[in-house]
């Protein structure tokens, strides 16, 4: 016997050994071997009823930090409460989805909408620069929402004036991934991309809004790319309504580090908006403001 077939001849031998039918594993307890189980209960209900039913879309909230890519810091990570799922999810359905289908229709929004939500109590950190993630979206069909735990609106006891910033958050969440399934499928003018060119950048996290607003950017995170910039034109938007975008142009007040001045830098963002409203006009028979007038009387509607 060759010194090959020896060595093959003595591992087949461990392993048998190491394998007899009578060991006890003790695999019984080893948690989601073979799935996890649970009985169904009025939130699932309320899920499968207002979302899954109607329009195909799922809602996760049982703990499983395996649905947050290993590119995030997990920094006291925790499960959602339960009985924030349908306050949050219920809204989310009234500013989002019930304003698409009355400016277009129920057919668009099942096509184009996201179809799994993922819910996590608590906030998640990028690895690369430590900045906290509220929301993520994956492959143009899947959402996950974080920190829903402290989520609240008027409708909600204990509701405060400052819990409008964590609701309005989440609703921006939402627009901004629904804007990158919109735009992954017909991209918006390649005008966009010209207005900032050669202002985009990866460190947008060492600038505030107002700051970033200086150079004809909406919020710092629009600032990373021109895809980034347009969905957060669209959300911020769509959840400040008419008056709140205008509100943030007009704070625009001083020349910006690159010599943007306010004027050069309103006028960046009102071409923006322009693109953006035509966009929606003509690729997708959407009228902006109709949508944006809906979307900020349903916000209003969870925060004041």
């Amino acid at each position: 016997m060759t010194l090959n077939k020896t060595l093959l001849f003595f591992i087949c031998l461990v392993a048998l050994a190491s394998c007899k039918k009578d060991d006890n594993l003790e695999v019984d307890d080893i948690p989601g071997l073979g799935g996890d189980e649970w009985v169904a209960n009025s939130t699932d209900k309320w899920i499968y009823d207002n979302l899954t039913k109607p329009f195909n879309i799922s809602v996760k909230y049982k703990w499983d930090p395996h649905e947050v890519s290993d590119q995030y810091i997990l920094r006291d990570f925790v499960p959602a409460k339960e009985e924030v799922l349908i306050p949050l999810m219920e809204s989310v359905k009234k500013v989002w989805a019930d304003n698409y289908i009355a400016e277009k229709d129920s057919v668009f929004f099942k096509r184009y909408a996201a179809k799994f939500f993922s819910l996590f109590g608590s906030a998640i950190y990028n690895v690369s620069n430590g900045t906290k993630v509220l929301g993520i979206a994956e492959g143009g069909k899947k959402i996950n929402l974080l920190e829903v735990n402290t989520f609240k609106t008027n409708k909600m006891a204990g509701y405060k004036a400052s819990d409008s910033t964590q609701a309005k958050m989440a609703f921006h969440t939402v627009h901004h991934e629904a804007a990158h399934i919109l735009h992954q499928t017909v991209l918006y003018p390649l005008e966009y991309k010209r207005i900032n060119v050669g202002m985009y950048t990866t460190n947008w996290v060492n600038y505030t809004d107002q700051v970033a607003r200086q150079d004809g950017f909406i919020t710092a995170y629009s600032m990373q790319d021109p895809n980034e910039d347009f969905v957060e034109m669209v959300s911020m938007m769509l959840v400040e309504g008419r008056g709140g975008f205008n509100a943030m142009l007009a704070s625009i007040n001083a020349i910006s580090e690159k010599g943007t001045t306010p004027d050069q830098a309103r006028a960046k963002l009102r071409l923006k908006e322009s693109i953006v409203v035509n966009y929606f006009k003509t690729v997708w028979g959407i009228d902006f403001y109709s949508l944006q007038t809906r979307v900020r009387a349903a916000v209003e509607s969870y925060i004041y």
